[in-house]
């Protein structure tokens, strides 16, 4: 089952803030990890708090919050930021 990476017009902002060599580990991760995986989730962390049914990915330095849509079979990112800026 292959699921559908959709960014949300935000991320684009967060994906040119980092520079190509992580923008392009960002984007392998996501490409070669998450939409091969049967369920997400197996391999990400819920999130709470603020943040509650959000899911959080890690790429090295790098964290992806991303909202999964069952139904659509789509993971919906939200937010691409170094770990110590993302939950700002």
């Amino acid at each position: 089952m292959t699921w559908k990476i959709e960014f949300a017009p935000s991320v684009e902002k967060d994906l040119r803030r980092l520079g190509r060599p992580a923008r392009i580990r960002v984007m392998k991760f996501l490409q070669d990890r998450i939409a091969r995986l049967d369920d997400p989730r197996s391999l990400g962390q819920a999130l709470g708090g603020e943040w509650s049914g959000y899911w959080r990915y890690r790429a090295g330095d790098y964290r992806i919050i991303a909202k999964i849509v069952d139904d659509r079979l789509s993971i919906w990112i939200v937010r691409v930021a170094h770990r110590r800026e993302v939950y700002r």
